[in-house]
């Protein structure tokens, strides 16, 4: 082993409170809002913020599950190390198969997001540049990470500003667009539920850097709740005022709904500011996304799960460093060569996986009927939202999952082998 690999086995706590809160907003308020409205209007009709709710209270569950786990296990993995502790290695390697592969996915189609914004005619060439800088920016440490976050969402939380105050102040705004009815049926609000959740997970981001959160048991169960609130705040704010200009129906065609809006409210100079907000948004997302990713990969292959080279931690800059070019290099083979904007769907599963067994392992912590109200809420919010999602969806999903699945039997196949043999 080289000294590389082995002279910093454990990586560097600097993370307070307020740079856990900004990396989890960087990772929610991020491409998701300026893209996921519009198929949950086309889904939910004038029941888009029933949906909106009903993504709330899952991911309110998923999140006081994980602060209550990230606290107990304060290290890099999030759920992957929780669900090997309290359930089994074998969830615990779902889990993070689910997380990893349903985020690499992720993180290709918020690069493309990004290109698609700057320059139409070349989004992968600029989708690819825009992984290289920012698996360059990770590298250089988790505190530098952090700093460009937090100017990503002080661009973004500003022209969403803009927008709410816009769209609210014009004569076009009708407040009768509000009709929380839902038009479409249940199915349709849970299957908006599940598209708008792509929205709220980026606070599991906080809990894949537990090892390097200053007092993690102090920090991770203040900033993850944080998070999620000042990101529904938002959320609820952006919706009211795009639907009161556009109604659910006219949400539902936009193709950038944001930009469309504020046209319709009738200050048309406003949509190029859009355009660079959802672009900056969706490399924050990308930036939070590779940052989450590598965590739980370095936590994988720690346990042979993934190729062991992959757990080395830079004695330098004390981060994942072969795990993060990895990650990195996936992705930009992805937005290279594949058009992933499909993959919200599929991202949305395998999450909702993740945090299915998250809930499960947070049910484990008492016995006491109170405490485990909130992780079976979030449990069956998870499977429910998981199979309302659009049925290619649901087959791509669970198909990855049996993959995964079958990868872990066959190693475990080998690995009892190779011990009977030794005997």
């Amino acid at each position: 082993m080289t000294q590389s690999d082995s002279a910093s086995p454990e990586l560097r706590r600097t993370l307070g409170v307020g740079d856990a809160v900004m990396i989890g907003l960087g990772s929610m308020i991020g491409a998701g809002i300026f893209a996921a409205l519009a198929p949950a209007a086309r889904a939910a009709g004038t029941g888009l913020l029933l949906g909106l709710a009903v993504a709330a209270v899952v991911a309110y569950c998923n999140a006081t599950s994980s602060a209550r786990l990230a606290a107990l296990y304060p290290a890099s993995g999030g759920t992957y190390v929780y669900g090997r502790e309290r359930l089994g290695p074998f969830w615990g390697y779902l889990a993070g198969w689910s997380f990893v592969v349903g985020k690499t996915a992720s993180c290709a189609a918020m690069a493309l997001t990004v290109g698609a914004y700057v320059w139409p005619e070349q989004a992968h060439a600029v989708a690819v540049a825009a992984v290289v800088a920012l698996t360059a920016v990770n590298y250089g440490g988790v505190q530098k990470s952090a700093w460009l976050t937090r100017v990503i969402v002080a661009v973004v939380l500003a022209v969403l500003a803009c927008v709410v105050v816009v769209c609210l102040g014009s004569g076009q705004s009708d407040a009768g667009r509000l009709d929380i009815g839902a038009s479409d049926g249940i199915g349709g609000v849970l299957q908006a539920a599940g598209l708008l959740f792509f929205a709220f997970a980026g606070y599991a981001r906080i809990a894949t850097l537990g090892e390097e959160v200053r007092d993690p048991a102090r920090t991770i169960p203040r900033a993850i709740p944080l998070a999620l609130g000042i990101a529904l705040v938002v959320y609820v704010c952006v919706a009211v005022a795009v639907l009161s200009v556009l109604g659910s129906e006219g949400l539902g065609q936009a193709s950038a709904p944001l930009a469309d809006a504020v046209r319709a409210a009738g200050v048309p100079g406003l949509a190029p500011v859009v355009r660079v907000g959802a672009a900056v948004a969706a490399l924050g997302s990308l930036l939070a996304l590779i940052l989450g990713v590598s965590r739980t990969t370095l936590a994988m292959a720690r346990d042979r799960h993934l190729p062991g080279a992959l757990a080395a931690v830079h004695p330098r800059f004390q981060v994942p460093h072969r795990a993060e070019l990895a990650v990195g290099a996936v992705v930009a083979v992805l937005a290279a060569t594949v058009d992933v904007r499909g993959a919200i769907g599929f991202s949305s599963f395998g999450v909702l996986a993740y945090y299915a067994v998250a809930n499960a392992s947070a049910w484990t912590l008492g016995s006491a009927a109170a405490a485990r109200v909130v992780p079976a809420v979030g449990l069956l919010g998870c499977v429910v939202l998981a199979f309302s999602l659009p049925g290619v969806s649901v087959a791509v999903g669970a198909g990855v999952l049996v993959v995964g699945v079958v990868a872990y039997g066959v190693r475990r196949w080998v690995a009892d082998r190779a011990d009977a043999r030794g005997r």
